[in-house]
């Protein structure tokens, strides 16, 4: 068994403090969380980091959202409404459709990628 020593592990953690940076009130897509983390075309792997997320860590995983600006449905659970109501709790204004506007919402990350040094 790998306690923070698998290279999933280690993944995971990059995705997360990526996640840590979004501010209150805006979202990032599931492939710019991938992108920030060194992990370009791994959107997929964002999703299972946020599935894995620590219980009580923390982390805003609410703020990640898909590249349509729209909640991914979860496949059980309810999940997906309560990440809603966190973010328009923070102020992010849904359309009929459920989408929010990435343009007015989206994160823009002042940093292109975490540091490699952290990656070991």
């Amino acid at each position: 068994m790998c306690i923070l020593q698998c290279p999933l592990v280690k993944r995971y953690e990059l995705i997360w403090s990526v996640v840590r940076r979004i501010p209150r009130g805006r979202v990032a897509t599931y492939g710019q969380i991938a992108e920030l983390a060194g992990l370009a075309g791994h959107a997929r792997q964002v999703g299972y980091a946020l599935h894995n997320l620590p219980e009580a860590s923390g982390i805003p995983w609410h703020r990640v959202v898909n590249a349509q600006g729209e909640i991914s449905p979860r496949s059980a659970g309810d999940s997906h409404e309560l990440q809603r109501l966190l973010l328009e709790e923070e102020g992010v204004e849904f359309d009929l459709r459920g989408r929010m506007d990435l343009r007015r919402y989206q994160w823009k990350s002042t940093s292109r990628r975490v540091d490699k040094s952290t990656r070991r």
